[in-house]
């Protein structure tokens, strides 16, 4: 099996073949970042999934009415003329909470990436997504190119 050959290694090296004969580009071509740079990644999609997830115990929290010792906030239960704005600040609650859950999903998904090795490769041009991409919005599928609509 050491004699086997991966469909990556095979086109890298049909690509300095052809660099060779003048036919390509002679630069190298990245499919996939190493596993020391997954790595890396991983600590810090761990690290943003660990704090995401409780933003969002606290929003949950705050939406079914608990107070910081985990018990229910009674005492400001009154009917008021107060409370159209105490709904729209329980939906837009409602609403980051989604939105943390969908970031979370993400997140998760992108250790899934991880996992299998396609991490940080841009799903429109298939080239590598820029570190510095990766490491301010770790989930990101999508190149800089790409997502201004450049590829």
């Amino acid at each position: 099996m050491a004699g086997k050959k991966t469909k990556t290694e095979k086109a890298g090296e049909k690509q300095s073949a052809k660099g060779k004969e003048g036919k390509l580009n002679e630069e190298h071509v990245a499919y996939r970042y190493s596993d020391a740079e997954l790595e890396e990644f991983r600590e810090i999609i761990h690290g943003r999934l660990e704090v995401a997830r409780k933003e969002l115990q606290y929003l949950q929290s705050t939406i079914r009415g608990k107070n910081e010792h985990g018990e229910d906030d009674v005492s400001e239960r009154r009917l008021t003329i107060e409370d159209g704005s105490a709904a729209m600040e329980l939906e837009q609650m409602g609403q980051l909470a989604a939105r943390q859950i969908q970031f979370i999903n993400n997140l998760e998904k992108a250790l899934l990436r991880i996992n299998n090795k396609t991490y940080g490769v841009c799903r429109q041009t298939g080239k590598l997504i820029d570190k510095a991409r990766l490491r301010a919005v770790p989930h990101a599928t999508l190149s800089i190119e790409a997502k201004k609509g450049g590829a």
